[in-house]
């Protein structure tokens, strides 16, 4: 019997266990309902942000946007750029036209990729594609926003089932 409550000690562990579980179940419902939202919400943030660098004249990244996609000026790519960025970003946090924000988000996503084809001295140290640079590093860590773009477009609501009632043959 527990001293506290006069229950055996294992009624009381089932208490407290069913306490924790019903916690537990709150916390991933909530999870469940808000997670995927978050997630769009956050990726747009950091999208307007990283854009809003590029456009300001201030991004840590724009030598490396210029040597990797050297054929183009990057005074103009450069704020081009990212003004896409900033498109894409509102788009995610707006929600508005998703298929095609994450179409453009995942080109963009993609796109960063080039560094490590087109200029691997950039992103590996001694050419060793297991060490890299901190740029190596900057463009590896785009898989977890690319996967995070994946998460949000899996949430996308499906496109209604053709009506050939509306068909112009009809």
């Amino acid at each position: 019997m527990s001293e506290r409550s006069g229950a055996p000690p294992a009624v009381v562990a089932e208490t407290v266990w069913t306490r924790i579980r019903d916690l537990d179940l709150k916390i991933i419902r909530f999870l469940g309902r808000r997670s995927v939202a978050l997630l769009r919400v956050s990726l747009g943030v950091v999208f307007v942000w990283f854009g809003a660098l590029k456009v300001a004249g201030v991004t840590p990244v724009a030598d490396l946007v210029a040597s990797v996609v050297y054929w183009v000026d990057p005074s103009w790519f450069v704020p081009v750029l990212g003004g896409f960025e900033i498109l894409v970003g509102l788009g995610l946090i707006s929600r508005r036209m998703m298929r095609l924000v994450l179409l453009l988000f995942a080109l963009q996503m993609i796109g960063t990729f080039l560094v490590l084809i087109l200029r691997p001295d950039i992103a590996f140290q001694d050419g060793n594609p297991l060490l890299l640079t901190v740029e190596g590093e900057f463009v590896i860590k785009n898989l977890v926003l690319l996967s995070a773009g994946l998460v949000v477009g899996a949430g996308v609501r499906a496109l209604p089932q053709w009506d050939s009632r509306h068909s112009p043959e009809a």
